[in-house]
């Protein structure tokens, strides 16, 4: 069972008459995945989140997001090869591993939402990795959801954007660690070349040559993981096991072109970047989003933040919610049906 954790359990608690708090698999995509709906109030905005990783799934943060519950009626899913969905039946039980697949997967959450929650729309939060999956179908299934939100914002521009490439090397130099500049230098800025120990080897540099982001991956990420009241110590192992299965999806997103796969949104668009972040750089992010055409759009920076900023900063992130998106949100995406 789970180490000791009652002031976190306590603190998850949802006690409120019209509230919900309900987790189990969903048959998704031909696999049974694990779906998280949690809130104060059903009549909030539905708030469906799409992780990164690949593989890492968000559920840990619940304790640290409690806040948005308030406001929001939040939908974790622990997508094919993250989370609960990997250790309920393995990696033999994960099916096709390709971002088409992840695609059609959270179209299919997104449909079982609207229907169980008795919501037209429903606003679309992308982490990371998973704003690859989530830009794409905001972009093309514009009818599911009120609003595009993305955080940790992934730029690959067709392998063109070296932004975080660029950064790291100068890291480096800075800090005088010859051997581990002459890796990533050998490693070069072409990601369609990179084996998956280059990989590793780039993200392993990313984290540990920023003191933030290495803060950020001890106290927020490992802390949330292990104190966690909804994970046992079996799940703390499976949650890294899974990550470590999910590697080869990160591949796939080399050749995303987010200019030629468009630029215009039929949906309240935003993009809250962490002001630091050396993973997903701000400057990539923004450059993409000052090309962007919707409805209504917004770029907020989150101060004192790497990446995983929404996890390091919850409540200036609910604020931005507050503040940007909930105004946005057409009052139909918050009715039930009758």
């Amino acid at each position: 069972m789970r180490i000791p954790g009652s002031k976190h359990a306590a603190r998850l608690r949802i006690t409120t008459a019209n509230g919900i708090d309900e987790a189990g698999f969903v048959r998704i995509g031909g696999i049974d995945q694990w779906i998280s709906i949690r809130g104060e109030d059903r009549d909030n905005p539905v708030l469906f989140e799409i992780h990164g990783g690949p593989g890492a799934s968000s559920l840990i943060y619940a304790s640290r997001t409690r806040g948005w519950e308030h406001h929001f009626t939040i939908v974790r899913w622990d997508m094919r090869g993250a989370g609960k969905t990997f250790g309920h039946t393995g990696a033999a039980g994960q099916g096709e591993m390709s971002l088409e697949q992840l695609e059609r997967d959270a179209l299919e959450v997104s449909e079982h939402l609207r229907a169980r929650l008795g919501v037209d729309k429903i606003v679309l939060l992308g982490c990371s990795f998973g704003s690859f999956v989530a830009l794409r179908i905001a972009r093309s299934h514009p009818e599911l959801f009120s609003a595009y939100v993305g955080t940790d914002q992934n730029i690959n521009a067709g392998g063109r954007d070296r932004t975080a490439y660029a950064g790291l090397l100068a890291r480096l130099e800075k800090a005088g660690k010859s051997k581990d500049l002459a890796t990533v230098v050998t490693m070069t800025a072409d990601r369609s070349a990179w084996s998956r120990e280059d990989w590793s080897q780039f993200n392993k540099h990313t984290v540990g040559s920023d003191p933030l982001t290495f803060d950020t991956v001890k106290k927020v990420v490992m802390g949330s993981l292990l104190t966690s009241p909804l994970h046992s110590l079996r799940e703390v192992r499976t949650y890294m096991q899974a990550m470590s299965f999910s590697e080869v999806l990160a591949p796939q997103s080399v050749t995303i072109d987010e200019w030629d796969e468009g630029t215009t949104f039929a949906l309240p668009f935003f993009l809250f970047q962490g002001e630091s972040d050396v993973i997903t750089p701000p400057e990539s992010a923004k450059r993409f989003f000052d090309d962007v055409t919707a409805p209504i759009k917004e770029f907020a920076l989150i101060e004192n933040a790497s990446h995983f900023a929404a996890f390091r900063q919850p409540d200036r992130f609910l604020a931005l919610l507050l503040a940007h998106v909930r105004p946005a949100l057409a009052p139909e995406s918050n009715s039930t049906r009758h």
